[in-house]
């Protein structure tokens, strides 16, 4: 075997660029799978890490469309009959949202954001710290104030040049003091990187004034936290039947609201990213394909140029077995070189997309360098058994009066 492989690298050399040309395909397939599997993971990773960065045990509530396309608005009366402790006792926390979309204004510049009303849990609820000023308190909300807490990334649209802590700051027709300032945590999954917070009482009364048939004021969503994991399944049952009884559904009516937990979105998300992943490994697989056609067309021409050399071998004994496994074994050879270097190249390509962006640390996992190198070898043995079979079974009488 030592020999037939010294044997394979002398030939492949003797025509370096032919070779090297050959390699490209399997070269360039091997490094776009492993490189579009690890960033599919890194992703993956940091979409997981950011949900657990903005809080824990995390149940949300939002409205459902109805068979006739309608949807039944949340409302205060509903929070509060979340928030009673006799109704959901394993919900430690639970805060209403409402959310409208206006245009912010400081000086000359301007943008359109979410505004988010919120209360003062917000900060547990999610996990987030403030890097100046103070969040939005109870007399806040009981005065409706007109008070906005922004994210680090609103500062730098609108207010780049001064510190942002009293700075005034017009919402829709209605001017804003800004007391405080919210880093940067989580702020790419909930708040949209560069969001603003103000009191939800002021959203409802200052900014859209908007009421139900039932005269209650509707919020956006609901979010609470479970006391504990353990205790996630047993809160959102809570919250189910207590939501069923304050819209006074039937037990054969489909509610008009839908729960689910911050471990069902990581799930989902999980999936997707998983199958978008499996699909670009697969697309960027097709040069694989592309490559061990490569291979076997070189493979015949080479068993083409060295029809004399095969019945010269064949005439002083050389067995079927010895030509067909010396021609597999170029293949193989041929292939595995091109998948190293695809692996290599895979490597620093990952290398510079984690310091180039930060937030994803991709990195080439063993697993895949493993994957690589069995298609490595799958590829060159499926490209080089064909020419390798037609070597062996070459009439020595003919191959020798070959020209």
């Amino acid at each position: 075997m030592i020999e037939t492989i010294r044997i394979a690298l002398d030939n492949l050399g003797s025509n370096r660029l032919r070779t090297g040309l050959t390699m490209l395909g399997v070269t360039i397939g091997v490094a776009a799978v492993i490189i579009l599997v690890s960033v599919g993971q890194a992703f993956e990773t940091y979409v997981n890490e950011q949900f657990q960065s903005v809080g824990v045990n995390l149940i949300f509530i939002v409205p459902a469309t109805d068979d006739r396309g309608q949807v039944t608005q949340l409302t205060f009366s509903d929070a509060d009959a979340l928030s009673n402790v006799f109704n959901v006792p394993d919900a430690s926390i639970v805060m209403p949202y409402r959310n409208v979309r206006l245009t912010l204004k400081a000086g000359n510049r301007e943008v359109e954001r979410q505004v988010q009303g919120v209360n003062a849990d917000y900060l547990e609820l999610f996990s987030r710290e403030l890097v100046a000023g103070r969040f939005i308190d109870a007399r806040d909300l009981d005065t409706s104030a007109r008070v906005a807490v922004v994210e680090q990334g609103l500062v730098d649209v609108l207010m780049p040049d001064v510190y942002p802590v009293g700075q005034s700051l017009r919402v829709g027709d209605v001017r804003f003091t800004v007391i405080g300032v919210l880093g940067e945590q989580g702020e790419s999954v909930f708040g949209g990187g560069g969001g603003i917070f103000v009191p939800i009482t002021t959203v409802q009364t200052r900014l859209s004034g908007e009421r139900v048939l039932s005269g209650d004021r509707p919020i956006t969503f609901i979010t609470a936290q479970a006391r504990d994991s353990s205790v996630v399944d047993a809160a959102v049952e809570q919250i189910t039947e207590t939501l069923r009884i304050e819209h006074d559904i039937s037990f054969r009516s489909e509610d008009d609201f839908v729960v689910f937990t911050q471990s069902e979105i990581i799930d989902t998300l999980g999936s997707i990213t998983s199958l978008i992943t499996v699909f670009l490994a697969i697309l960027a697989g097709i040069s694989l394909l592309v490559g061990g056609i490569g291979i076997t067309n070189i493979m015949l021409v080479t068993v083409t140029e060295r029809t004399r050399e095969i019945g010269l071998r064949k005439a002083v004994g050389a067995q079927k077995s010895a030509i067909l496994l010396q021609f597999l074994v170029e293949a193989v050879v041929l292939s595995l070189i091109g998948g190293a270097i695809g692996v290599a190249i895979a490597m620093a390509v990952s290398a510079l997309v984690t310091s180039l962006v930060s937030d994803l640390q991709v990195q080439v996992q063993l697993s895949s360098v493993a994957l690589a190198t069995a298609i490595s070898v799958i590829v060159g043995v499926l490209s080089g058994s064909y020419p390798a079979q037609r070597a062996a079974n070459l009439n020595p009488i003919d191959a020798l009066r070959y020209e």
